[in-house]
């Protein structure tokens, strides 16, 4: 598969557009909730972002067609495996940002500024982890017993560690907010959703830019998990970049929406482990069976779809 320069550099552009319309439909939030009462302005903002998750996603499901029509049906099947578990991983993601928001005590008005920035950084992080991670396996085709394990791993953490996952973040709000008091001052207060502001002469960093080094420091070790699963699919730099960025894009809307039902997704943190020990599980023995990306789809696609039905008859079968 023969990516060229136009291609990367069509993509680089579309990426910018999004930002952009996701920067302007987030100041275009913030002025209208401004404007209204916070129950309403709550309701106000959820609708759109309903419907901006839906585009996001729909979004990033066409991109496939694109793929499909420069690289063929193959190269598409891959790009729609590696991005719908990239979008799983993601959810869960959303679940740690709401415990640093609430450990930070960060507002709901700013939170997806803080979000907008962090997604930004961890697209720029993510392009270095994911080229070091290809270049490592070409070079050494042995690394991919420790990529497994990475995987296997964060199987494990989903299946046994959300208490601990929750301590850990206490912790880090608590550590990296007195590590940065050490290099800059800090101010527990909050300005117009500012990172910085003057006091006393001088620029302090505020509780958003705690937040913002938290949730970026974070992205590193969610990496740790991801990206190793999306080598497991493959290591065309080209689709594991764009299920990537096109996972990552629209999370804002998609963390207004589920950063207050942890419990309605109990089932979620299962299902994500079973997919992480299948592609685990596909890497490990990927020199002795070719696993077809249809059928690494499929099986993913299966988990997601039990994991749904799960869901939704125990919230039924509470209420």
């Amino acid at each position: 598969m023969r990516v060229g320069m136009q291609t990367w550099g069509l993509f680089g552009a579309l990426v910018l557009a999004m930002l952009a319309v996701d920067l302007a439909v987030d100041a275009r939030e913030r002025r209208m909730a401004a404007r209204t009462e916070s129950r309403v302005a709550q309701s106000i903002r959820l609708r759109p972002a309903a419907l901006w998750s839906v585009a996001w996603i729909g979004l990033g499901l066409l991109f496939g067609l694109v793929v499909l029509a420069l690289y063929g049906s193959h190269a598409m099947v891959t790009y729609y495996t590696a991005y719908v578990v990239e979008k799983s991983l993601s959810v869960d993601n959303l679940f740690v940002f709401a415990l640093i928001f609430g450990e930070l005590s960060i507002p709901a008005a700013d939170q997806r500024r803080v979000l907008y920035w962090g997604i930004l950084g961890a697209l720029a992080m993510r392009a270095l982890l994911i080229a070091a991670g290809i270049s490592i396996l070409d070079r050494f085709h042995w690394a991919l017993y420790p990529f497994a394990v990475l995987i296997l791993l964060a199987a494990a953490r989903l299946l046994f560690g959300e208490q601990k996952e929750r301590k850990v973040v206490v912790a880090a709000c608590a550590a990296c907010g007195s590590w940065v008091a050490r290099l800059i001052p800090v101010t527990p207060l909050r300005r117009d959703g500012k990172f910085w502001i003057r006091q006393n002469g001088r620029l302090a960093a505020t509780p958003l830019f705690i937040a913002l080094v938290i949730i970026e420091l974070s992205d590193v070790v969610f990496s740790l998990d991801s990206i190793p699963a999306v080598l497991a699919i493959t290591r065309e730099p080209f689709l594991v970049y764009t299920s990537n960025v096109f996972a990552m894009l629209g999370l804002r809307s998609l963390y207004l929406l589920l950063a207050g039902a942890a419990e309605r997704f109990h089932a979620l943190r299962y299902a994500l482990a079973a997919i992480l020990l299948f592609v685990g599980a596909k890497m490990l023995s990927s020199s002795v069976i070719d696993i077809p990306s249809w059928l690494s789809l499929a099986v993913v696609l299966a988990i997601l779809a039990v994991t749904v039905f799960v869901s939704s008859g125990r919230s039924k079968a509470s209420s």
